[in-house]
């Protein structure tokens, strides 16, 4: 048997039987230049968006809230500022004159006296002497009542009058005789003091008749109503020709005093202190009544009255203020707003309230944008204190004199180039409409100028504006005005 001995391999040859080599491992190629070359590309264009925001912010609308930016003097947002070039603004300048400070409340128009005219005698109406709405003095005749009832009572009781004076007389005839016989002895002294006592009675007699007498004069007198007030009369509630009686629910007529009349109107009880000492003192306090809308003025009165308590449902406690109402302005039952003067603020700076705008940033609270004489902006810190209507009182920051935006600040800045259009206004008389604004004034970045107000453009320049208390203002880089 022969042994199979396998032959070398060659070398060099591949083995076919043999497995095939396994791939060694591909190597990691560096990272490439061009990688990091993109991330700092990147970061340069986060920086740059962060840097040009408040730039983009202002052409697309910006400073949404009324807030001013938080750069200091000469920072970025000077600069974005300056870049876009002059912003057209409106402005007002800051006025001295007299703001009032006001306690307010809705009340009704009450009057003094209201009386329902009722007869007090039965009868047929014969005459009514006055027309509906007349506006009548105290004891015009108004009504008459058919007096001839009463006229034949008078006469019954005038007859009986004279009957029984007849008797009376007789009576003290004889008691005068009795006495002289009885002086004499004769007649018995029963018989004097029978006779007395019958003149006593005679007496009572005549004087039930002259109490008959008057009574039936009375009625006479009851007949002819005439206007127990002066006012004015309503609607008529009974016809001629009727028959009326002094026991009927509804009354002839209804007579309201007009003239003067009252405003009953609530006030908050932690308003009590402004004014009591004051009206205790004997100070005349002055009141204002407007309608309901606050546009129209209806008159100006007095306060009179105070109410003893204070309804604790509803913490307020009543006042009365009356009112000469010579024109007729004020109408019973009418609701009017009531503006009770507590003090006159005299000689104090003022600007409109529209001017004035809040933010919530502890450094930055209530401000203006002040116009510069450089035709920029600034925000200046100002520390308000009366609000009335549209026009607030300015304790510190500002001075007569200075002008501020009001309208356009949306787009403004710190150091903001503008154009300022100021316009002139005049202090208001009353409440502005809508109602009354509440200490501290209100923000209204859109709001217009006062209409009929005329307006300076104001640019660089010689016409620049003159900029009496510049500076920046509280927590912007400089000293808190």
């Amino acid at each position: 048997m022969k042994e199979y001995t396998p032959a070398a391999p060659e070398v060099g040859r591949p083995n076919p039987s043999a497995p095939p080599p396994t791939a060694p491992p591909p190597r990691s190629n560096p990272p490439s230049k061009g990688r990091w070359v993109w991330l700092l590309l990147l970061v340069l264009a986060v920086g740059a968006a962060y840097y040009f925001w408040p730039k983009v912010s202002v052409v697309f609308g910006g400073n949404s809230g009324g807030a001013p930016a938080a750069t200091k003097s000469g920072g970025a947002g000077a600069k974005d500022g300056r870049g876009m070039g002059a912003i057209p603004v409106v402005a007002v300048k800051a006025i001295r004159g007299n703001i009032g400070e006001y306690v307010t409340g809705m009340g009704n128009v009450t009057p003094i006296y209201t009386v329902t005219v009722k007869t007090r005698v039965d009868g047929q109406l014969m005459e009514v002497r006055y027309k509906e709405g007349d506006l009548v003095k105290k004891d015009e005749p108004l009504v008459e009542v058919d007096p001839r009832p009463y006229q034949v009572q008078l006469e019954q009781a005038e007859g009986a009058l004279v009957r029984d004076q007849a008797l009376l007389d007789n009576a003290k005839v004889d008691l005068d005789r009795y006495e002289l016989l009885l002086k004499q002895n004769a007649v018995p002294e029963q018989q004097y003091a029978t006779q007395k006592a019958l003149v006593k009675q005679d007496e009572g007699v005549v004087t039930a008749d002259q109490g008959q007498i008057d009574s039936a004069k009375l009625n006479l007198v009851y007949c002819h109503i005439t206007a127990p007030i002066s006012g004015r009369i309503g609607l008529r509630l009974v016809d001629p020709g009727n028959i009326v009686h002094a026991t009927d629910t509804n009354g002839l007529l209804v007579i309201t005093q007009v003239q003067p009349i009252s405003v009953i109107f609530p006030i908050a009880e932690d308003q009590i202190p402004k004014f009591l000492p004051r009206f205790r003192s004997g100070q005349s306090l002055r009141v204002d009544a407007w309608d309901r809308d606050q546009t129209h003025k209806l008159g100006t009165g007095t306060l009179v009255t105070v109410d003893n308590q204070i309804d604790p449902t509803t913490g307020t406690v009543r006042l009365r203020a009356d009112f000469p109402n010579t024109d007729d302005a004020l109408f019973p039952n009418q609701l009017a707003y009531a503006r009770l003067l507590v003090q006159e603020k005299a000689g104090v700076t003022l600007v409109p309230t529209d001017a004035i705008q809040r933010s919530t940033a502890t450094e930055t609270g209530t401000y203006v944008y002040l116009v510069k004489a450089d035709s920029t902006v600034t925000v200046r810190n100002i520390t308000v204190g009366t609000s009335e209507g549209d026009e607030s009182q300015v304790l510190s920051g500002l001075a007569p004199g200075d002008a501020v935006v009001m309208t356009g600040v949306d787009k403004l800045n710190e150091g903001s180039k503008v154009t300022a259009q100021v316009q002139n206004w005049t202090q208001r008389t009353g409440p502005a409409p809508g109602g009354v604004s509440s200490a501290g004034g209100s923000s209204n970045t859109g709001a217009s100028p006062p209409a009929g107000s005329g307006g300076t453009t104001v640019g660089a320049g010689p016409n620049a504006l003159p900029n009496n208390n510049s500076g920046p203002p509280a927590g912007q880089g400089g000293k808190k005005h």
